[in-house]
């Protein structure tokens, strides 16, 4: 049965963020180089990408290399910096093709050169797309995005530019490298792992989290079908009461 006759198109979340793990464990069971395992990992991001955009999603964002990933060993994260450049070579056909805009949130410039060039083009050449947003995080970590607003807030408080008592969340998520997107309404980690691992803390305030033991190369549509129709299923309150939203 295809699940996605169960999803209510008016109540898809807005934004979809998605930790994807365990492309290494899913190596490991194959008896597969950890390697292997993240470019077996690429064909379920094609996959969700595409899915997501004809459900009518219209942001996504993924969780594709955390400041944290640069402590692996040399050769992952070698492999993970010639998997990402060959994906956005690869994939910018899918992305003009389903007219997804990329985007990409994260310490960009510690990337190698050559990643970085790759993926400003993508950018560049997808920037007038309008069905959906992609966001790939990359070198990315929640609490040096939050030290870099602070900063930048600090000093433009020094400088006079905004008064301390006009401070408040727009003045921060204007600072955040998100400043261009809305909170996350959906959060998916796959693998079996329950925690947020540094990953957009200050915009899942209030988001659903959902967490499923597939690991991320094994996840598919009716995967990601499944999680929405779990979100679908719950009550967002936002603080309030089940009566006050009625």
């Amino acid at each position: 049965m295809n699940l996605i006759q169960n999803i209510d198109a008016t109540r898809l979340p807005r934004h979809l963020a998605i930790i994807m793990d365990g492309n290494g464990r899913w190596a490991k069971q194959q008896g597969l180089l950890r390697a292997l395992g993240h470019e077996s990992g690429t064909k379920s991001v094609k996959v969700i990408i595409e899915a997501t955009a004809k459900l009518g999603i219209e942001f996504l964002t993924l969780y594709a290399f955390s400041t944290e990933n640069w402590n692996r060993p040399k050769l992952e994260v070698e492999t993970l910096m010639r998997v990402l450049i060959n994906s956005l070579k690869k994939e910018l056909t899918t992305l003009q093709k389903n007219n997804i805009k990329l985007t990409a949130i994260g310490n960009l410039e510690q990337l190698p050169k050559s990643a970085q060039k790759e993926l400003l083009d993508v950018i560049d050449k997808t920037k007038d797309n309008t069905k959906m947003t992609l966001t790939l995080a990359l070198s990315y970590g929640s609490r040096d995005e939050i030290v870099n607003a602070v900063r930048n807030i600090c000093n433009k408080v020094k400088n006079n530019i905004i008064s301390i008592d006009t401070i408040d969340d727009s003045i921060i998520n204007e600072h955040l490298y998100t400043q261009n997107l809305p909170d996350v309404d959906l959060l998916i980690r796959t693998s079996g792992e329950h925690r947020i691992s540094n990953f957009l803390l200050w915009q899942i305030a209030y988001a659903e989290l959902y967490f499923t033991d597939i690991l991320w190369p094994d996840f598919k549509e009716q995967d990601l079908y499944e999680a929405i129709i779990s979100y679908q299923k719950r009550e967002r309150r936002f603080g309030k009461t089940s009566e006050q939203i009625k």
